[in-house]
């Protein structure tokens, strides 16, 4: 054997190991999504990029309700939930393992046709208003609610599934889910529709269903109902952060708009996920999955928060 052909199967078994170490498999499986309405469309986008990198891994987003996603996790029945409230000792004491991805708020919202608008975006409702509308009122008058002698009955929509966004509503009128009264209606956007139908009527939906996608102005129909937050029987230049959707989740951010009903929101698996694929998909979200966050209406996370939720997938 000549000197190149010893000093060829030399290099070829020094370079075979170091091949060997630095190839990997294209990461494959798949991740099936369940939950809450609030993170639905942040998912969407945050699943359709990562399958831009990972073409071999399929993911399965379907929205029902932060209750529905929780349940779903806890009997294996999802890899990941949705959920778009703090995860309560009970659930965790099951398996629950929460990762806290992005943050948003839930808004109070009218018809666009409602008679009193005017006063309403004039004068807001303070969170006392609120309570009586929602907790202790019983056919409430917008005249009552307004301070004027108009007998026309308040029409009061809540949810009519377990969610985040009515254990949010109610946990800023120091109450539960359970507690809310009104007409239940089924997930966010049918309770968004049936408040842009009735001009009479008030519901409460998370952002990113009463602000178009587009225009990031309240969608055709529907106005949001600012919040007096100093109870000083107008809205200050301050309180004015409802016009856009950039304008709500600013405000969130700098911490103006109360929490709640502003939340994290939170991917959920039964204890530190197996499906690897699954995985990878958290430590993307965490990471640079979080560039897309205030673009599809969302509120990033501080760094400390993010860090957390790394740690915990080590």
């Amino acid at each position: 054997m000549n000197k190149a052909m010893i000093s060829l199967l030399v290099a070829s078994f020094l370079i075979a190991p170091i091949f060997g170490q630095t190839a990997s498999k294209p990461l494959q499986g798949s991740i099936s999504i369940s939950g809450a309405w609030a993170l639905y469309p942040m998912v969407l986008t945050w699943a359709e990029e990562f399958k831009k990198i990972h073409p071999r891994v399929k993911i399965d987003v379907q929205a029902g309700g932060a209750g529905k996603g929780i349940s779903d996790v806890l009997a294996g029945m999802a890899d990941l939930g949705m959920v778009s409230r703090d995860v309560n000792p009970t659930e965790v004491k099951k398996g629950a393992f929460p990762i806290a991805v992005t943050k948003d708020g839930v808004v109070a919202a009218v018809s666009a046709k409602n008679p009193f608008l005017n006063e309403l975006l004039k004068k807001g409702l303070t969170r006392q208003r609120f309570i009586e509308i929602w907790i202790s009122g019983k056919d409430v008058s917008w005249g009552r609610i307004l301070g004027t002698t108009d007998k026309s009955v308040v029409h009061v929509y809540t949810r009519s599934d377990a969610c985040g966004a009515a254990e949010t509503w109610a946990a800023y009128l120091g109450k539960n889910q359970e507690d809310l009264g009104g007409v239940g209606v089924y997930g966010d956007p049918g309770l968004a529709e049936a408040v842009r139908r009735d001009p009479l009527g008030i519901g409460y939906n998370n952002i990113n269903f009463v602000y178009d996608t587009k225009t990031l102005k309240p969608v055709d129909g529907i106005a949001v109902v600012p919040i007096d937050l100093d109870d000083s029987g107008g809205i200050e230049e301050s309180e004015k952060v409802y016009a856009t959707r950039d304008d709500i989740t600013g405000a969130i951010a700098r911490g103006i708009y109360p929490s709640p009903p502003a939340r994290d929101l939170y991917l959920v698996a039964k204890g530190r996920p197996a499906n690897q694929a699954a995985v990878e998909f958290l430590r993307w979200v965490l990471t640079d999955g979080q560039k897309y966050v205030p673009e599809t209406g969302y509120i990033r996370l501080g760094p400390e928060k993010l860090k957390i939720g790394l740690d915990k997938l080590k």
